[in-house]
């Protein structure tokens, strides 16, 4: 009897590992306001380690930049088209990316172990 596999979408989504897409990358919810940093060291279905080498994760500041940077921007629009004050669109866009940061942490990291880490279709076929 085989095994379903989750799609890399869905994995993704709900930020399991990329190699099984079962285990949890991090131990906490995304609500979870002073926990929603912390990852397991190694994936608690598979084994895999995370953290390819020291650092590994400052690659996934780039990705948050991008994130953030593109939130502004949208925000900002709509903020200058709707005729808003430059003080409160400033306002308005702190408190939202601030509130968006749990999220962009995290699948900036996701992205990142997504796009380096090994692939399960290429292991399966060739390995």
């Amino acid at each position: 009897m085989s095994k379903v596999i989750p799609s890399k979408l869905w994995s993704m989504t709900n930020c399991k590992c990329p190699r099984c897409r079962t285990g949890n990358v991090f131990k906490a919810p995304i609500y979870s306001l002073f926990n929603f940093s912390k990852t397991y060291e190694n994936c608690p279905h598979c084994g895999l380690h995370f953290e390819h080498e020291t650092g590994f994760f400052w690659g996934a500041m780039y990705i948050s930049y991008a994130f953030s940077t593109a939130f502004m921007i949208i925000f900002g629009v709509i903020g200058v088209n709707s005729n808003w004050s430059f003080s409160k669109l400033v306002s308005l866009i702190v408190v939202l990316v601030l509130l968006i940061t749990p999220f962009s942490f995290r699948y900036s990291r996701i992205l990142l172990l997504y796009w380096i880490s090994p692939n399960r279709e290429f292991k399966e076929k060739y390995l």
